[in-house]
């Protein structure tokens, strides 16, 4: 059926333009002139927008139907990727990715409501599997294809191809979007879209992150502690008034009894922990390879292949192995990266390194966010969706943002102990995500409901 293809490939380009970017990085720099607060924006302010945008984007979808509200995002997407693309300077490019992760943020909810419209039981958990397998092979893969865009330099574009690539990409997407995916009418009052709400949750979100990209180029001022001890009351007030909306009666923007789901808060500790060590994986390579070890993109994009060998591999048996296993092979993956950039190694087996991370991430991904998502009743399917996604990005933003501060601190001893400072923030994420799997009463999601999946593929 095509209409699976159709909303994978908006889930591919939405997740893969989280990390396309980090290997233009260095040409983005150079180009633009850009700082390292820039550089790092490029790559938060997408992801910041994208998890403040999710829970608000899943209740407009309530309202005024999923398929119309995906196609709106979808082709904000594509206008916003342009502009990016064209962007003359370091702020236009960090406004326009604001603009694209807004955008990826009102389509992405939409697309586990529409697949569990399309499909149910055996086929919808199967549809699940290759959404989860869709955006782990889009994390993995952004790096090579992100080296690819900016060595082949198509048509002299340089760093621009790896957004304006979205542009055809996203115009197909939306002429098939309204022929194949079913009409969902809206339901609901839209006066009870709770705005308030939405501006707390984003401000809590914008009060973590903006002072941990901001914090260290500027030494620190009080505004960034201010902002960091803001974030938790901003959030609290966010979940009371979600709590006393339902009270009342009305709809609140999100429904915090999703949480008491058995498994879905333990699994969302887990996926945000696996997210933000892919997200600083990505930042930390893109920079160590071609500024440390004076590869070229494409050379770059080719180590980092590696990295996407072993997702897709080991993906095809993803749910046949324990989670800690996997979580262990990630790991060990790690360590190995740390082992060989400490000893000044070659490329080669740098990308050894790679692919066993990669493999222990393919084992992973993919079960973790199907198991997360089963687990939830279908009354709270959306709700469920909004959290997940924006546990996603928000680990994923907080993982590059925390990695990149340890980097950029330690760069002054050189590009080898800059590395090894990011890769250690790296293995204790990797470790949080084992220790999730081995807590006995809330274990890591497991595997078992992908066994079938995997077995059928």
């Amino acid at each position: 059926m095509i209409a699976l293809p159709v909303v994978l490939i908006a889930v591919y380009m939405t997740t893969l333009d989280f990390f396309v970017a980090n290997l233009a990085v260095p040409s983005i720099r150079a180009d633009l002139g850009a700082g390292d607060a820039a550089v790092q924006f490029v790559i938060a302010g997408y992801g910041l927008a994208y998890a403040a945008g999710l829970i608000v984007s899943g209740r407009l979808g309530d309202l005024y139907g999923h398929r119309r509200v995906f196609a709106a995002g979808l082709a904000l997407f594509t206008v916003a990727s342009a502009v990016c693309g064209l962007s003359p300077d370091a702020t236009s490019l960090v406004l326009a990715r604001i603009a694209q992760g807004a955008a990826a943020a009102l389509l992405a909810p939409q697309v586990l409501t529409l697949l569990r419209v399309l499909y149910e039981g055996t086929a919808l958990a199967r549809a699940f599997g290759w959404y989860g397998t869709a955006v782990g092979l889009a994390g993995v893969s952004g790096q090579a294809i992100g080296g690819l865009l900016v060595a082949a330099d198509p048509l002299g574009l340089g760093w621009r191809a790896c957004f304006l690539v979205n542009v055809p990409i996203g115009a197909v997407a939306l002429a098939l979007t309204v022929r194949v995916l079913p009409r969902t009418p809206g339901t609901g009052d839209r006066r009870d879209l709770d705005l308030t709400g939405a501006a707390l949750v984003a401000a809590g979100l914008v009060a973590v992150v903006l002072p941990l990209v901001e914090g260290r180029e500027q030494g620190w001022p009080p505004w960034t502690w201010l902002c960091l001890s803001a974030a938790a009351p901003l959030l609290a007030v966010f979940v009371r008034r979600q709590r006393r909306l339902a009270a009342s009666g009305r709809s609140p923007l999100l429904d915090v009894a999703v949480f008491a789901e058995k498994g879905f808060a333990g699994g969302l500790v887990a996926v945000a922990l696996l997210f933000g060590t892919s997200a600083g994986l990505s930042f930390v390579l893109a920079l160590y390879l071609q500024a440390g070890l004076g590869l070229s993109p494409l050379a770059a994009g080719a180590v980092c292949t590696a990295l996407n060998a072993g997702f897709f591999l080991t993906s095809l048996r993803a749910g046949r192995v324990p989670p800690a296993v996997a979580a262990l092979v990630v790991v060990a993956g790690l360590a190995m990266l740390g082992y060989v950039v400490g000893r000044g190694a070659g490329p080669y087996l740098v990308a050894g390194a790679l692919l066993v991370a990669g493999g222990g991430m393919g084992l992973l991904m993919s079960p973790l966010i199907s198991t997360v998502l089963s687990r939830v009743r279908r009354e709270r399917a959306g709700a469920a969706a909004g959290v997940l996604g924006t546990v996603q990005e928000t680990g994923g933003v907080l993982g590059g943002t925390v990695t990149g501060a340890a980097f950029f601190g330690a760069l002054d001893g050189g590009w080898v102990a800059a590395t090894m400072a990011g890769l250690a923030v790296l293995v204790a994420g990797a470790l949080g995500v084992l220790a999730r799997c081995l807590v006995p009463s809330k274990p890591c999601p497991a595997a078992g409901a992908m066994i079938h999946v995997n077995q059928e593929r």
